[in-house]
């Protein structure tokens, strides 16, 4: 029977993707990031999956998330990326979870709550998390040294053009985090320093140090937007629909809301019930190709909530209940 929408995650992918990633940084820990439900994977089985491919560390945004992967049974290391509220703290302890931090007043809370494993973060350029002043986040370092059970695990940054490959700023980043870190480092023997997202493994063994942290890249994203095949990954994800009506479009007439797509010439057009209310995103409005039984075809006209309309050509052969595939090969 036809669906409308669905969605396959091929589980080998996400394996073969992270044991790709971990044979470029062979003298790095890899740990995969699975925050988001796993990219929209599924957060269980795509760590699950990354775990089996080489994955050492697994990374999460939230407590939550840790919880959940301790609860599915998921015993290895985990480092919670975001920042965490006082309700959200005492939950990503109990989940034995590292903590990214950069404030000492974080130092403090978890030393409240008994202790627990950090990692300090410097913002090198990023602008989002972590404090941007190099003596702060020394301090963040001393701090954690004199207070009662809060271990020092890591030290750590993230970049924000690695997958820029005309741009040179991952480069003033890495200088200024290593400045940072390296002299933390010696000596603090078995702290783990660690910056590298899935372009910077791929682009810049500098960047590897001790662990890396792909993301995109497990699931077969291309962080640099090719064929992601150049790289040796493969799409995780296959999204899915079929063909439920198929009409005739002469010159002058139009498909869709706003009448944004009309024939030049007369054609063929499918409407595919899937949209918006799917995830298609309506960005892809005139934007976008799909295949239909194994065939390339433009998306035009508006992106609805619940279908879009494909422009088959003059002369198609193909019939409702046609297989299409909007992700995936």
């Amino acid at each position: 029977m036809a669906v409308r929408a669905l969605a396959r995650v091929n589980l080998g992918a996400i394996e073969r993707n992270t044991a790709r990633l971990a044979s470029v940084a062979p003298d790095a820990l890899l740990c995969a990031v699975v925050k988001a439900d796993g990219y929209g994977h599924g957060m269980v089985a795509a760590a699950k999956a990354a775990l089996a491919g080489g994955a050492r560390w697994l990374a999460v945004v939230s407590a939550d998330e840790a919880a959940e992967l301790r609860a599915a049974g998921i015993r290895e290391q985990l480092l919670v990326l975001g920042p965490l509220s006082d309700e959200e703290l005492p939950v990503a302890l109990r989940a034995d979870a590292d903590i990214a931090i950069w404030r000492e007043a974080t130092v403090e809370r978890i030393a409240a709550l008994g202790g627990g494993r950090v990692h300090v973060k410097l913002d090198s350029g990023m602008g989002r998390f972590g404090t941007r002043d190099p003596l702060e986040a020394a301090r963040v370092v001393a701090a954690v040294e004199a207070a009662d059970g809060v271990t020092l695990a890591g030290l750590m940054t993230h970049f924000a053009t690695a997958d820029d490959l005309g741009d040179t700023f991952l480069d003033e980043q890495l200088e200024r985090f290593l400045a940072w870190a390296q002299p933390l480092r010696a000596g603090h023997p078995g702290v783990l320093v660690h910056a590298a997202n899935s372009a910077a493994i791929l682009r810049e063994p500098r960047s590897h140090l001790d662990m890396v942290r792909p993301g995109v890249g497990i699931y077969g994203l291309d962080p640099f937007g090719v064929d992601p095949a150049e790289q040796g990954l493969e799409p995780a994800l296959e999204l899915l629909s079929y063909v439920a009506e198929v009409k005739p479009c002469a010159a002058g007439e139009s498909a869709g809301y706003g009448r944004r797509f009309i024939a030049s010439q007369p054609t063929t057009i499918a409407t595919i019930p899937i949209g918006y209310g799917d995830g298609w995103r309506r960005g892809l409005t005139n934007n976008a190709e799909v295949l239909v039984d194994g065939r390339r075809f433009p998306v035009v006209g508006t992106v609805s909530m619940d279908s879009i309309t494909v422009d088959l050509g003059p002369q198609s052969n193909i019939a409702t209940g046609a297989e299409v595939v909007l992700i995936g090969a």
